[in-house]
């Protein structure tokens, strides 16, 4: 799964990662641990044209009367996106893709609770994850907003000795798929990626519970 992530690269970086026309979201300031319901930058495709816009990080199905009215649904498992009532139509017509330095997973090791770990790609700044995206509307206040979830799917087996899912990248060549509404869910590609992808490190567990900042969140530490 992923359940936090950083994105370090300013806005520019990322609209031509994405080759986006359109920025409606400005950021400068990196972004060391993004958590659950913050708002994130995610790129979208409405007529051909791509949009780097912002969403919240936690995807509200239609029925929900309010944020809070069930699970909070940051991850969706792209094995059965297809078919569960919450993300069907957005797996179908609403997919974007969610830009990330690197993500956070936590391995339970015996007599030491849970340890951080942080992942990045090997050879490029920035990757993209497979996601979905709802707006949802309050019944009663009228209160809009535009949420999203990543997909993610059976963890690769080096990615498995730390976590038993990943999410889900999408190359820059199926950007164009991923992102055209009317393109069938390409469910072929949503596996874990080679083992030879990812390069990770422990970090140090002041990231467990943190809702700061710090550049000190993604630096390897000392394995004693």
């Amino acid at each position: 799964m992923c359940g936090r992530f950083a994105l370090t690269l300013p806005h520019d970086a990322v609209a031509g990662f994405f080759d986006v026309r359109h920025v409606k979201t400005h950021f400068t300031e990196p972004r060391y641990n993004i958590c659950p319901t913050q708002e994130i930058p995610v790129a979208v495709e409405f007529d051909s044209e791509r949009y780097l816009t912002p969403m919240r990080w936690g995807f509200i199905p239609h029925w929900y009367k309010a944020p809070t009215d069930g699970p909070l649904l940051i991850n969706a498992r792209s094995e059965t996106v297809a078919e569960k009532p919450a993300f069907r139509e957005a797996s179908a017509s609403r997919r974007c893709l969610v830009p990330i330095s690197g993500f956070y997973e936590w391995h339970r090791t015996a007599g030491k609770g849970k340890e951080p770990w942080y992942f990045q790609a090997a050879k490029v700044e920035l990757i993209a994850f497979a996601g979905i995206w709802q707006a949802w509307t309050a019944p009663d206040s009228g209160e809009r907003l535009i949420t999203c979830a990543i997909l993610t799917t059976d963890a690769g087996k080096r990615m498995a000795e730390i976590h038993d899912r990943e999410p889900v990248v999408i190359e820059p060549s199926g950007f164009g798929d991923w992102l055209n509404r009317e393109a069938v869910l390409p469910a072929a590609k949503l596996v874990s990626m080679p083992d030879i992808f990812y390069q990770r490190h422990r970090v140090s567990t002041a990231i467990n519970g943190a809702r700061g900042n710090d550049p000190s969140y993604i630096e390897p530490i000392v394995e004693g």
